[in-house]
This record gives structure tokens, C-alpha cells and sequence, in this order.
């Protein structure tokens, strides 16, 4: 499981890539050639999927390792601020887990300040205790604002996911206020040349304004049974991160993609501007072929060059994996493919050069529907309040032998845009 196993997958990943690209070239394809392009497709998936776990496999072994070598902290010595860190995030994940075993009857004094102190760190502002708000604990039966690392646990689940927090740009806030973004569009005035003497003249900067909000977001209710939770194998705390991200990712993406506001996020969909309508595969074959479920090379050309080169450097593409799928059978005017794989293992596959984001919230190809999204997609902004609340009800379902948690965050998103639309979508003819 080292370099070598990995650059031997991606070579067989290089060559499945070779043999599909030759099957393409036939015109037509045979109905043996698709399903054996459709097998070699499914294949490099695959086979990048095995990339990716190595990869992560050798980057946890090396941590592991690290922790394992290092130095232990000798009496009279003081510990490393490294040190010092993980030996403060263990303190709180094991907190975390008392409370999540066994309620807040099961913490003991050194928990709760531990996790006041995790807390306060993040929100110094909060002291008291109650339903709206507080500390690290909300009192008997109530809510606690859980540490960071659940947090970020949390939010891996939802990047693994979905699409949009893989890409958007995130803004940390320590409350819900309404957070106001300033924007402002200068490119339509130039400086000027005076004379000696002369006086300057005066030119203001348009100034516009977006506020982003905080919605309220629930995981809905998981139930866990109390044999799951006596288990000492169970790692009820990644497990309950797992679950939480997952039904949080599900919703936020859909609504940071197609949302259309006011009582939910704007999507990126929602706020980008179009681009060109396509005209289908004849834009790549110079052929009649212009089906309403086809996208051609000079499509993606022209939905490239529609976005101002200011927001290009830097472009990914946004689609539905049917999308993907339908632009990998796809071959310029000189033969070659648009879709190629990263030569190495940490190199992404690109479309026409340019990387990609898989959103299966986006639309598939069918008359009218925006199916590509192509530009600056970092322009799009997630507001993430920083706290994220966990319920443990143990009344509700205990002659079930269960018991329920229940998790809150709040989110926004909207689109930057300044009056130049750094991202824009290709639109399917009708």
C-alpha cells in the first residue's frame, strides 16, 4: 500500500483512458463498443476511488507514526504547543463521548471544564446557560455546544458529500446577526491623465451590499440503541458525526445549489447568470445531430468564454454525474477527448483543462434545464455559524431501549456577484 501501489493503479487508470478514447473515435459506435466504453468508465472510477483511500490510508499511517515517535515530555519539561493541542482535543473528544454515552450524569467536573473551556474559545461571548444560547452546557436535559473537532467532522461529512462546501468559500461567524458583505464594481471607470497643476477629478466607487443570514437546520432525530452505546467498540462520536454531516449535507447542498431565498439560502444555480444555449453534439461533429440531451465541444467553448478571463484563472465546472458522463463521450473537431485523467494520482481529471466538481443537486441534460455551471465558484459564499448544538433525549424512546440525538447549525449562502458574474451556466436548446 505505498507510492508504487498507487502509480500502478493510475498507469491502469492512463491506459483504460487510451483504450475508451480509441472506442470513441468509431463513428458510429456499436452497441458492444458503448457497453464496453460504459465498463471502462466505471473502471477508472474505481480505480480513482482505490487512489484516493491509499492515499489517505499512507497520510493516517504517517500521523500515526508521527505520534508514535515522538518524543514523550519528560519531567520538568514542558510540553510542546503540538503537545499541548492534542492532548486538549483528546480531552474533549473523551468529554464529548461521556456525555454522548452516558448524559450529562456520566461528566464529571473535569469534563464540564473542559468543554467550557473548548467552548469560550470559540465564543467568548456566550456565558449564561439557557435554551437560546449559553456556554457548553444548557443544563439538565438541554442542548451542548459540542468542540471543534466534532464540528469539523461534521463538516467533512457534508464535504464528502455534497459538492458546494467542497468549493464555496466559507465564512466562520461566532453568532447569527445578519452579516452584511460589502461589493463594489469599478470596471467601467479609468484613471486619466492631468496637466501640471490641474486639479484631479472625482470619480465614486459604485458600492453595493449582500447580508447573509443564518437558517436554522436540524439533522432530524437519530435514535441509537442503548446495547450500541454500552458497546466500548462503538465510536458513537465519528458515527454520530457521520450521520449528522450526511443529513446536513443533503439539505444544505440542495439549497446552496438551486435555493431560490428569501426563506432559505439563494443557490448558485438561483444567482448565476446564463451563458450560451447549447446546440447539442453538432457543435462538435459539424453534423445535424442537435438532440436537446447533448452537449457538443464549442457548447463548453463558449460557456468558457461567456465568463469574463478575470474569473477564469482558477474556473472549475459544476455538473450532475449524467452530465460527466455524457461530456466523457464527447471528442473535439480534431478527435480528441474533452475529458482527460490527472496524469498523476493527486492531479484531478479536467474538462478541457480545467478541474471539475461533481453535484448531482445540478440538473440532468433535457430541454431548458441548466445543466453546466462554469467560473469562479469560490465566489459563492457559505455562511457557517461556528456553534452546533447536540440534543441527547432519553426519556422519549427509553421503552424502545434507545436513545435519540438530535443535532442544530445555521447556514446561508448566496452568490458574490458585483455586477461582472464570475459564474454563469450553459443552458440545454429547446
Amino acid at each position: 500500500m505505498s507510492f508504487s501501489k498507487a502509480k500502478e493503479l493510475q498507469e491502469k487508470r492512463q491506459k483504460l483512458h487510451a483504450d475508451a478514447t480509441e472506442l470513441l473515435k468509431k463513428a458510429p459506435m456499436s452497441a458492444e463498443d458503448r457497453t464496453k466504453f460504459d465498463g471502462m468508465m466505471a473502471e477508472m472510477e474505481t480505480l480513482k476511488g482505490d487512489i484516493d483511500r491509499i492515499q489517505r490510508a499512507e497520510a493516517m499511517e504517517a500521523e500515526f507514526s508521527t505520534t508514535e515517535h515522538r518524543e514523550v515530555t519528560q519531567p520538568g519539561n514542558q510540553p510542546t504547543e503540538q503537545q499541548q493541542n492534542e492532548q486538549r482535543a483528546k480531552a474533549e473528544r473523551t468529554a464529548l463521548r461521556r456525555f454522548l454515552i452516558g448524559g450529562e450524569n456520566a461528566l464529571r467536573p473535569e469534563d464540564r471544564a473542559v468543554m467550557r473551556r473548548a467552548n469560550d474559545s470559540v465564543h467568548p461571548e456566550l456565558r449564561d446557560m439557557g435554551t437560546g444560547g449559553g456556554n457548553a452546557l444548557q443544563g439538565s436535559g438541554g442542548g451542548y455546544f459540542v468542540p471543534v473537532g466534532f464540528v469539523n467532522n461534521v463538516e467533512s461529512a457534508m464535504k464528502w458529500y455534497g459538492g458546494m462546501i467542497e468549493v464555496a468559500s466559507i465564512i466562520e461567524t461566532a453568532t447569527g446577526q445578519p452579516l452584511p458583505h460589502p461589493t463594489d464594481n469599478d470596471t467601467s471607470n479609468v484613471g486619466e491623465i492631468i496637466t501640471e497643476g490641474s486639479q484631479v477629478n472625482t470619480q465614486d466607487v459604485t458600492l453595493s451590499t449582500l447580508t447573509l443570514n443564518a437558517f436554522k437546520y436540524s439533522t432530524k432525530m437519530v435514535k441509537v440503541s442503548i446495547e450500541m452505546l454500552q458497546d466500548s467498540a462503538f465510536d458513537i462520536d465519528t458515527w454520530l458525526a457521520n450521520k449528522f454531516g450526511i443529513r446536513l449535507g443533503r439539505i444544505t447542498n440542495t439549497h446552496f445549489t438551486t435555493g431560490a431565498g428569501t426563506t432559505l439560502p439563494f443557490g448558485i444555480v438561483t444567482q448565476a447568470v446564463a451563458g450560451p444555449t447549447a446546440v447539442g453534439a453538432s457543435g462538435n461533429t459539424g453534423g445535424s445531430d442537435s438532440a436537446t440531451n447533448t452537449i457538443g465541444s464549442t457548447d463548453l467553448f463558449e460557456l468558457e468564454h461567456s465568463v469574463d478571463k478575470a474569473y477564469r484563472r482558477g474556473a472549475k465546472y459544476m455538473m450532475h454525474d449524467t452530465t460527466l458522463k455524457t461530456i466523457k463521450e464527447v471528442l473535439d473537431k480534431y478527435g480528441r477527448p474533452l475529458w482527460k485523467p490527472g496524469l498523476n494520482a493527486a492531479d484531478p481529471d479536467t474538462i478541457n483543462g480545467y478541474a471539475y466538481v461533481i453535484n448531482n443537486d445540478m440538473a440532468v441534460p433535457a430541454a431548458g434545464a441548466k445543466t453546466v455551471l462554469f467560473g469562479a465558484l469560490d465566489k459563492y459564499i457559505i455562511r457557517r455559524v461556528k456553534e452546533l448544538s447536540v440534543l441527547r433525549l432519553t426519556e422519549r424512546f427509553a421503552d424502545y431501549g434507545q436513545v435519540a440525538f438530535l443535532g442544530f447549525a445555521r447556514y446561508d449562502g448566496n452568490l458574490l456577484d458585483a455586477g461582472t458574474h464570475p459564474v454563469k451556466y450553459l443552458i440545454q436548446h429547446t
